[in-house]
């Protein structure tokens, strides 16, 4: 090998997968769990309904997601490399104020 970096077809290092992107920052206790999360249509992509888990996530969009009784509306400010630890998680995105 010549110790290029392969990249694969269709990959953006500026986006992640909305599943993964659910794992990571922690509204999902697995990948499964989140994969289940976006195909079930309840989260939304900047006010459109996702019903598909490999939709692309970028920095700058907003995402809707409901869990138990509250609904957490947040703005991603950057995308993680990994799933690191909560407050590495909680660092990847800013709350916004909903009903105001």
């Amino acid at each position: 090998m010549s110790g290029k970096k392969i990249r694969e077809p269709g990959h953006d290092p500026s986006a992640l997968r909305i599943d993964k992107l659910l794992w990571f920052l922690r509204f999902a206790r697995n990948r499964t769990m989140a994969k289940k999360l976006a195909n079930k249509g309840h989260v939304r992509l900047n006010g459109r309904r996702v019903d598909r888990a490999h939709m692309m996530v970028r920095q700058g969009d907003i995402l809707t997601i409901p869990q138990g009784r509250e609904v957490h509306v947040i703005r991603i400010s950057a995308l993680p490399l990994r799933r690191g630890s909560a407050p590495d998680a909680q660092s990847c995105f800013e709350r916004l104020r909903t009903g105001e």
